[in-house]
């Protein structure tokens, strides 16, 4: 696992869901929001509270995680 510093996970906070240093921002919304087209701009302008590096952070974390699980996929 890479060094995450701004990675949480408290059980009490989102049900213990990856959040972003604590808060009630999840790791799946902040790469949600980039999925859908959402520039570092428009995240950091709706969550003043997060930083530039949160996010990298949290997609950093998504990544991480995809390559540490196996999903079934469907045949094509």
């Amino acid at each position: 696992m890479p060094t995450l510093t701004r990675i949480t996970h408290d059980p009490a906070v989102m049900g213990g869901k990856p959040c972003i240093r604590g808060l009630r921002v999840t790791v799946g919304m902040v790469v949600g929001m980039v999925a859908v087209g959402r520039s570092t701009e428009e995240i950091l302008r709706l969550y003043p509270y997060l930083t530039a590096e949160d996010i990298r952070e949290a997609l950093a974390y998504a990544a991480w995680r995809v390559e540490e699980l196996e999903v079934p996929l469907a045949a094509a």
